[in-house]
């Protein structure tokens, strides 16, 4: 009974250490020359967002999709025009990155996602 329970720590960390959180890393990049402001990133069941991303500035998120739809990305470039991208469906327990390039004249994403 006492070698159970020296074990059972043991199986425990075994078993959660099999275990992988499914997240989808969202990394925004603004590859102009000037600055990009109220990047807004929807996906299924939330929001997150930026204030500014300065020339070169890059920041990185991790979102858990628990449903599936489309992902929406707006943001505000210097002069004030509003740019928006719609698409990159994201499904529940999705797993892999997407890399969001903004600039002056509006957003391309490249996504490496599966299940």
């Amino acid at each position: 009974m006492k070698s159970l329970r020296l074990i059972s720590p043991f199986i425990l960390c075994f078993a959660l250490a099999g275990c992988h959180a499914h997240v989808v890393r969202v990394t925004l990049s603004n590859t102009s020359t000037d600055i990009v402001k109220t990047i807004i990133v929807d996906y299924p069941t939330a929001t997150f967002g930026k204030d500014k991303l300065s020339p070169g500035e890059t920041f990185s998120y991790a979102i858990k999709p628990l449903e599936t739809g489309m992902i929406r990305i707006q943001f505000t470039d210097a002069q004030g025009s509003i740019h928006t991208y719609n698409g990159t469906t994201l499904h529940k327990n999705d797993d892999g990155s997407l890399e969001v390039k903004l600039s002056q004249s509006g957003v391309a994403v490249s996504a490496k996602i599966g299940s």
